[in-house]
């Protein structure tokens, strides 16, 4: 399909809308939809919990945003139900063609106002299934029926991996409704490696870590999440010390857990070692500054970085969790490794570190597999087509 052609018809209004509006892969999702959506067929319009990142890239875009201050990842009986309120408000007043919710939370509350209002279109994309996270048994059965709930309010509802497809498949009386759109990307404009490194290393040596030469530079980017369990990167990058390797972690993104992470790094004397540099705009152009990346979380859908380093032709070390098995082939593009296992993250790291042939191989064979499977073009049709109600 050429996005560039004039269909006749209408311009439809979209209402993209989204729990938060910091910058993780959910966000940048929607910025890739409002931005690229060819704008004689649809208008959108970005709905976020607050100011932050991503109000600020699409204001700079030109994409008209709306913020709801209430309206958070965590639960709140009042704030939720101010947060359901303004929506059902603000639909009636917008009158759009499509709702376009992502994430559970805003996803639940979401397509019910829509639903409410009489929106003619509501679609949900699942960016990986709450009811994957770790949570006791009790949150989790909630949380699974929310999500059902979520995809029966909903006209469609798009996964972006296929173990988000198939665990959403298994659902009841919801099939139908589901359909695979994996996320794409435009290829980002990197940094040389010297510039993305010097600046890296400044960035670094203001937190106290000195980056050397010879250093074996890890990097990761994402919110600062539980989901993300960078605990177990850092107890990772523990052992490789213990080993002698010359291993330094900058890690680019902010959340809650910063505290954390900080009390962690101290406990492990890591505090020369690891550099939590807070949020970096545009932080996938300083990836080649790395020699590797990792990715230790528990919960993801498909995610952005991973594509980002392939192509970049970074080796990356990740768990294997949501649809990161659907990007990287185990020790042929990248290594795979379980969840919350420290020793394996580190012994994957120290056979990058160790071989640098294998290494190469591994970026290689990444960047041809994401420049084949994951570009944007093929994303923003096949959601052209979501919307389209083919």
């Amino acid at each position: 399909m050429d996005n560039n052609k004039k269909l006749t018809g209408p311009v439809q209004k979209i209402l993209h809308v989204i729990t938060k509006s910091n910058w993780g892969g959910a966000q940048k999702y929607v910025y890739d939809l409002a931005t690229n959506l060819p704008k004689e067929q649809y208008e959108s319009v970005v709905v976020s919990g607050g100011a932050g990142p991503l109000a600020e890239k699409l204001t700079e875009a030109g994409i008209r945003t709306v913020s709801i201050q209430n309206l958070g990842r965590d639960i709140s009986f009042f704030g939720d139900i101010s947060s359901f309120c303004k929506l059902i408000s603000l639909f009636k007043k917008e009158k759009p063609d499509i709702v376009h919710v992502n994430s559970s939370k805003v996803g639940g509350l979401g397509a019910l106002a829509a639903r409410i209002t009489k929106v003619p279109r509501i679609i949900f994309t699942c960016h990986g299934w709450a009811f994957n996270e770790d949570r006791n048994f009790f949150s989790l059965y909630f949380i699974r029926f929310l999500s059902w709930l979520t995809v029966m309010l909903s006209h469609t509802t798009i996964t972006v991996s296929e173990r988000d497809f198939h665990d959403g498949s298994r659902m009841l009386w919801v099939k139908n409704k589901i359909i695979l759109v994996h996320n794409g990307i435009k290829v980002p404009e990197f940094k040389e490696k010297d510039e993305s490194r010097s600046f890296l290393s400044d960035l670094a040596k203001n937190k106290g870590v000195d980056v050397g030469e010879n250093d074996f530079l890890i990097g990761a980017i994402g919110e600062l999440h539980k989901n993300k369990a960078y605990e177990y990167t850092l107890e990772a990058i523990s052992l490789l010390k213990q080993k002698d390797i010359p291993a330094k972690l900058v890690v680019m993104g902010e959340g809650e857990e910063r505290k954390e992470l900080e009390n962690m790094i101290d406990k492990l004397s890591l505090k020369k070692d690891v550099a939590l540099l807070g949020f970096i705009g545009d932080a996938p152009q300083y990836l080649k500054a790395f020699d590797a990346l990792i990715l230790s979380s528990i919960k993801e859908g498909l995610p952005y970085v991973v594509i980002e380093a392939g192509f970049a032709g970074l080796p990356v070390v990740a768990t294997n969790v949501g649809g990161v098995k659907e990007i990287i082939d185990d020790m042929k593009s990248g290594i795979l490794v379980q969840t919350k296992k420290p020793a394996d993250i580190a012994s994957a790291l120290e056979l990058i570190y160790s071989n640098c042939e294998k290494a190469l191989l591994f970026g290689q064979n990444l960047r041809q597999k994401v420049e084949r499977e994951f570009s944007l073009e093929k994303m923003i049709e096949k959601t052209m087509g979501v919307y389209e109600g083919k």
